[in-house]
């Protein structure tokens, strides 16, 4: 087994299950068949060893963001949040999440370019990270409209750990625009 992957059954070896803690995943895809990307994406989340009860919202569609802002011109992304519950360790998820974009020809090569499928981990409980390779909560999360407002559709309680309730997150974010 991995070293990162034995991350995720820390305690194990003691006989202390990692317990179960919700995460929060964002899905997009912007070229080739989106909705069945998507579709195919939370079916593979769902799949991963340690998750289980994985919800998602229904898609939406949204305007492309490039570091220059929005983009009518690029073709538009289908987005949805995914709500999964896992004992996998944020590392390790997230090296899951790579993997599946990868299966769906996910390239990096320009930042915030067009792509197949993108999966950014948003929150994973309450944790807190702020290193090159994990970023917890991500922290463009309250800024977006495409990840607030499938996410509030999943659990109109939920909170941003860090930033707040979403529906007031949503609210201000569509109160400024």
């Amino acid at each position: 087994m991995n070293r990162r992957l034995a991350q995720g059954f820390r305690g194990a070896e003691r006989g202390e299950p990692r317990p179960p803690v919700r995460a929060v995943v964002a899905l997009g895809a912007n070229l080739g068949d989106r909705a069945a990307t998507l579709r195919t994406a939370v079916a593979e989340i769902a799949r991963l060893p340690l998750t289980a009860d994985v919800r998602a919202a229904d898609v939406i569609e949204s305007v492309a963001i490039k570091p220059e802002g929005p983009d009518a011109s690029a073709p538009a992304y289908l987005n949805t949040v995914a709500l999964v519950t896992t004992r996998l360790a944020p590392s390790v998820l997230l090296s899951y999440l790579h993997a599946i974009e990868a299966r769906h020809g996910r390239e990096r090569t320009e930042r915030w370019g067009d792509r197949t499928l993108d999966l950014d981990l948003i929150a994973y409980g309450d944790a807190r990270s702020d290193t090159p390779e994990l970023r917890l909560p991500h922290p463009r999360a309250a800024e977006r409209d495409f990840v607030l407002a499938p996410w509030l559709a999943l659990d109109p309680d939920a909170e941003l750990p860090g930033a707040g309730r979403v529906d007031e997150l949503l609210r201000r974010l569509r109160s400024a625009s």
